[in-house]
């Protein structure tokens, strides 16, 4: 039985993290972090410190503010660690990157299958129409969502970015200039609205053709589902620094 701290218990995905690991016999969650209570079946503490039990694996759906609070813990006690939170910033990166060399780390901008699965066609297609096609980017999310790009966007940029050498610049704003399309652009477009789970298109954009690679989450509990895969996956593996291809093995 692979034992599970959930940090984030109380919020939407918490509650799906919760339900998928009830579905399923090989997981328990024996512990949750979160500054409320949310009634879940297991006790919830709003500290790392206060935490008095003991498990294999923390999975995170929460806020970046947590991941040092995360590392420390997990560090000192050995645990392995699902990252499922977005909006990190680059030197949160890097200090992941750091803690993966003592501790086993799962790390990836979205936890879906689908998701990963458009990353590597996009790579796989900018490797094959090259400079001929322009490449545009336009990720949708509902309202509530703070960060913009979203981490999906950048993954998908940065996958198709290393066919070119990442020489390509990432253009956000392109409305405050008053100038055609750069060649060595890659579009990123935000759209927040209503209740939308996560839609990513990646367009290629050629001489009198298009080609659109594309994705629509109905629900988060795919997220979900993507978590506790990649905890069961990380369960008993040495250090390192593991993403959605070192399951699906799709590159």
């Amino acid at each position: 039985m692979i034992k599970v701290i959930l940090c984030g218990a109380a919020g939407k995905m918490g509650s799906f993290v919760a339900e998928t690991c009830e579905k399923d016999s090989d997981i328990q969650i024996v512990a949750g972090i979160d500054k409320l209570n949310s009634g879940q079946r297991f006790p919830i503490y709003n500290d790392f410190s206060k935490l008095n039990v003991s498990a294999d694996i923390i999975i995170d759906f929460s806020h970046p503010i947590l991941l040092d609070g995360i590392l420390k813990y997990a560090m000192a006690n050995n645990t392995a660690v699902v990252l499922a939170t977005t909006g990190y910033s680059d030197a949160q990166i890097e200090k992941i990157k750091k803690a993966s060399k003592s501790i086993p780390i799962f790390f990836t901008f979205n936890m879906s299958l689908g998701v990963n699965l458009i990353c590597s066609l996009a790579k796989k297609a900018a490797g094959i129409l090259g400079d001929d096609f322009d490449v545009e980017i336009i990720e949708k999310h509902h309202n509530l969502k703070i960060d913009a790009p979203s981490g999906t966007a950048i993954m998908l940029a940065n996958a198709v970015n290393s066919c070119f050498n990442g020489e390509k610049v990432y253009e956000y704003d392109r409305h405050s200039k008053r100038q055609k399309r750069g060649k060595n652009e890659i579009g990123i477009h935000s759209i927040r609205g209503g209740t939308i789970v996560g839609e990513h298109d990646v367009i290629f954009a050629g001489h009198d053709e298009t080609v659109t690679i594309s994705h629509s989450a109905q629900s988060k509990e795919v997220f979900a589902v993507g978590s506790v895969k990649a905890a069961k996956f990380l369960s008993g593996k040495k250090p390192g620094l593991y993403d959605m291809n070192s399951i699906m093995n799709f590159e």
